[in-house]
């Protein structure tokens, strides 16, 4: 026999702890459930990480999981939240880790993915399991939680906080100046291979300051490989072009910098997912990953798309031939992507945006 659904749930806990692009994915859910019942209370276990990137999203509790913290951080977190249970538990963290963290947490109902979707047995640990849904995008399979439930305008929305002293921290960077934003490197994952060439992005900063005046800010975090990026990509470019902020913003900073870009450029990683949840235009570039599953939402017609190509020539396969979310793991795959490819998508994206003036999807809880 099924767990019944609650009709109108008064408590709604939601379980997904990282990354920061998937975080930002999963937004426009939350919000999706406080239209259907602005009443409810949403409670968000979440990694430290992305609790600084998304603090302050109206409406929502954040209880913060430190994911390096193991069974001791469990049991800490287990009796931060012995007096809660929850009329139901989204479980949307696809790992073995969180769905043992979920053991620990009561629940009338849990809703995990279906099997063809699901990853490490997660549908072992939920009572009801989502529709399955092939093919779906990232951020498709988050709001297949709320569809489950009931919910009816499953309309995008984020809605993201910045405050006024990360608007100071961006504008001490830049100035007034018009720029371009680009977070070259991806998280160093194990053969994660995301990273696209520091030639190709010099040649794209050259172009935006000699066709448009508009210099590029280099963001990322403070790492080895990401500063020796930033210093290549500078070697490669006049002075002038480049603001180099690698290492140097906070989360919330980034986000202030990436709603006053004329535009985004860069791998499948959290700031393209960023970008994307702003209303910022964005260009990504694919290759290693499936933009049509994990490109940025709203702006999938300006990637540079070789995903194909990278699964044919890596893989040996035709794109219908491959799983779902298959990722091309070889580190010659984004050496498919050229300059010319993102300079085109680039002036498209900043011609879509002349046409149109306003951004689809503004952050207005600045």
């Amino acid at each position: 026999m099924k767990h019944p659904l609650p009709a109108q749930p008064r408590h709604i806990g939601v379980l997904r702890l990282s990354a920061l692009g998937d975080v930002c994915n999963l937004v426009p859910t939350v919000r999706a459930l406080q239209r259907q019942w602005p009443e409810a209370r949403i409670t968000w276990i979440i990694g430290k990480g992305e609790h600084s990137l998304l603090s302050g999203l109206s409406g929502v509790e954040f209880v913060v999981y430190d994911k390096g913290s193991g069974l001791s951080g469990m049991r800490a977190l287990w009796r931060e939240l012995a007096d809660t249970r929850f009329d139901v538990l989204l479980h949307m963290q696809q790992a073995l880790r969180a769905s043992v963290l979920s053991l620990g947490l009561k629940a009338d109902v849990r809703i995990g993915y279906d099997k063809a979707r699901a990853k490490d047995a997660q549908h072992w640990f939920t009572h009801r399991q989502l529709t399955p849904h092939p093919r779906a995008h990232v951020l498709e399979s988050f709001l297949d939680f709320a569809r489950l439930l009931g919910v009816e305008d499953l309309t995008p929305r984020w809605n993201l906080s910045i405050p006024p002293s990360a608007h100071d921290e961006a504008a001490s960077l830049t100035g007034e100046s018009p720029y371009l934003l680009t977070s070259p490197c991806a998280n160093p994952r194990l053969r994660n291979f995301r990273n696209w060439s520091a030639e190709g992005y010099a040649a794209v900063i050259e172009h935006a300051w000699t066709q448009h005046g508009f210099r590029t800010v280099l963001t990322g975090g403070g790492s080895t490989q990401e500063r020796e990026m930033g210093e290549r990509i500078q070697a490669l470019c006049q002075p002038e072009a480049v603001i180099d902020a690698i290492g140097g913003t906070s989360l919330k900073g980034l986000l202030a910098l990436i709603v006053r870009a004329r535009a985004v450029i860069g791998p499948d990683s959290g700031p393209v997912h960023m970008a994307n949840a702003l209303g910022a235009p964005v260009v990504g570039l694919y290759a290693t990953t499936n933009p049509d599953r994990a490109g940025p939402y709203c702006w999938r017609d300006f990637v540079v798309d070789r995903y194909p190509d990278a699964v044919r020539s890596y893989l040996h396969k035709d794109l219908e031939e491959v799983p779902w979310g298959q990722r091309v793991r070889h580190p010659d795959a984004m050496s498919l992507i050229h300059a010319e490819d993102v300079i085109e998508r680039l002036e498209a994206v900043l011609r879509h945006v002349q046409d149109h003036k306003e951004r689809e999807f503004p952050a207005d809880e600045t």
